[in-house]
């Protein structure tokens, strides 16, 4: 499995650059995962619902599964956050995986930046091989593209990984 990184600070683009590369790349017919950070608690389960109670009382995992998807709830009860390469150990395989967040970890990224007053992390981060931006930047280190040309983004990952 290939992995690649979409960055940024918070509300600035990560999230639709990432589902917009899902289309594109998985329409080329390459398989695609993705791993989403998330800096606040997260549950995607329902109070009163049966695996909710489960979870309630005390199973440290729990499996919701039915004919259209399934999902596993890891309990972390104390233990620390997994590390990116643990979730990727739970991945089965596909062509690529892309992340989006982690900024701290050291996978390549693509950095999605759409406010212009926000200080660039690529300035500061050697891990992120190309800016995505919807507005003007100076000069840098690395490739700038445009934020809204998705086949040119992909095709920049996917040359970046091997698969292009």
């Amino acid at each position: 499995m290939q992995v690649y990184g979409i960055t940024g600070w918070k509300n600035s683009g990560k999230t639709t650059l990432t589902e917009r590369l899902v289309a594109e790349i998985t329409g080329r017919g390459l398989s695609v995962s993705t791993i989403k950070h998330a800096h606040h608690s997260v549950d995607i389960d329902q109070p009163g619902k049966d695996s909710f109670r489960h979870r309630a009382a005390g199973a440290g995992e729990v499996i919701l599964a039915s004919a259209y998807r399934w999902a596993i709830m890891h309990e972390l009860r104390g233990e620390p956050e997994p590390t990116v390469d643990q979730l990727l150990a739970r991945l089965s395989p596909v062509d690529l995986v892309l992340i989006e967040g982690f900024k701290q970890n050291r996978h390549a990224k693509i950095e999605a930046s759409v406010q212009p007053d926000r200080p660039l992390i690529a300035l500061e981060d050697s891990s992120i091989k190309a800016v995505a931006a919807g507005h003007m930047l100076p000069e840098l280190a690395v490739p700038v593209l445009d934020i809204n040309d998705i086949p040119v983004i992909a095709d920049f990952i996917l040359k970046e990984v091997g698969l292009g």
